[in-house]
């Protein structure tokens, strides 16, 4: 092999994995992180290849990337769905848990292929959730937050075993969001609930 097919080949896996990120509306910033291209490079792939090309329901998001963490469990669907993209980094293995059950990242820094494996999870979470509630640049926040064990952390349920993302500054009453979930649909007459549904 030649030194310019590996170069050739490279760009290219540059290429596909920024537009499978456009495509998902992630922000210049983070597909730079991942791909190395220039800011420059990004818009004008998202120029040739959606907005010109009459592809316009894909939207190109402005500002920094979302940094909070009060979204992932402020309520028990979206503390479910949080969890869900969690165990899919985890099988994607971007992320694993130690004996002490912390989250540890496997890559030192972003690159392609780690932007792949992301991704890979973010589409099998939409396939997962018809009602997402997260889009791919929450996905990647919580990435980020929960592989540093400060403000997010993985619990444990004391009724079912299950690990589950949770606020480390928020009391915890150690139940996972599906019982949460299925707790709430007891109280409630006629709902269904996860084991009948």
């Amino acid at each position: 092999m030649r030194l310019t097919d590996d170069r050739y080949a490279t760009e290219r896996s540059q290429f596909e994995l920024a537009l499978r990120m456009i495509r998902h509306e992630a922000r210049t910033r983070t597909i730079r992180e991942c791909t190395g291209l220039s800011d420059d490079r990004i818009r004008k792939l998202y120029t040739r290849y959606f907005r010109d090309s009459g592809r316009d329901h894909v939207r190109r998001r402005r500002g920094k990337s979302p940094r909070q963490v009060n979204r992932f469990v402020k309520n028990p669907e979206n503390q479910l769905q949080a969890t869900t993209l969690v165990a899919l980094f985890c099988g994607g293995l971007l992320l694993r848990l130690d004996a002490q059950n912390r989250v540890a990242p496997c890559w030192p820094r972003p690159g392609v292929e780690y932007g792949h494996r992301v991704c890979r999870a973010y589409e099998t979470y939409l396939l997962l959730h018809d009602d997402a509630c997260l889009n791919f640049e929450w996905a990647w926040n919580l990435l980020q937050s929960i592989s540093y064990n400060d403000e997010l952390y993985l619990a444990v349920c004391v009724g079912c075993r299950a690990r589950y993302v949770q606020d480390a500054y928020a009391l915890d009453h150690k139940t996972c969001p599906a019982c949460e979930i299925e707790a709430q649909r007891r109280r409630r007459p006629g709902a269904h609930s996860f084991a009948g549904a």
